[in-house]
């Protein structure tokens, strides 16, 4: 996928780091093909440009007893500001959601992972069915992870 805001030395470098974060700065630069001072220069200014948001450990969630990943799609009967601004801070202030999108179709996809289906029950009605608005709640259960990326493709 071509970027005609970066160059390629800086594509380079968000690919490397995608992969491995945890790179020294002088393994980075051998990699791309430029000296260590540059790499480091380089890599500050895609931080502070927003291109690299932060580093991250990539966790097994099923190794920390997160069994069960439930995709919502949650459709609000009200659309005004504070419905969409209370779902939306809500959804952002819980743990097992891990994601959420605005989406057509449904109003929103929301990704939930939990320990079990009790759990997932108990978010269903402490947390979804309590908020304003909420109308309907679609959701599908993950029989198993076919494809899980977190590199995008550059």
């Amino acid at each position: 996928m071509k970027n005609h805001s970066l160059d390629a030395h800086s594509v380079k470098i968000l690919e490397e780091l995608q992969q491995n974060s945890r790179i020294s700065t002088a393994e980075l630069a051998d990699k791309i093909g430029i000296s260590a001072t540059p790499c480091w220069r380089r890599q500050k200014e895609l931080e502070e440009q927003g291109y690299i948001r932060r580093y991250a450990a990539i966790v097994d969630r099923r190794k920390i007893g997160l069994m069960v990943c439930c995709l919502a799609n949650v459709s609000l009967n009200r659309h005004s500001a504070g419905v969409v601004a209370g779902f939306e801070s809500a959804m952002q202030a819980r743990s097992e959601v891990i994601e959420c999108y605005e989406t057509t179709g449904s109003d929103y996809m929301v990704k939930v992972i939990v320990p079990d289906m009790e759990a997932y029950q108990n978010f269903l009605h402490e947390v979804l069915f309590k908020l304003e608005g909420v109308g309907q709640v679609n959701t599908s259960v993950t029989l198993r992870e076919v494809k899980y990326e977190t590199a995008l493709p550059l």
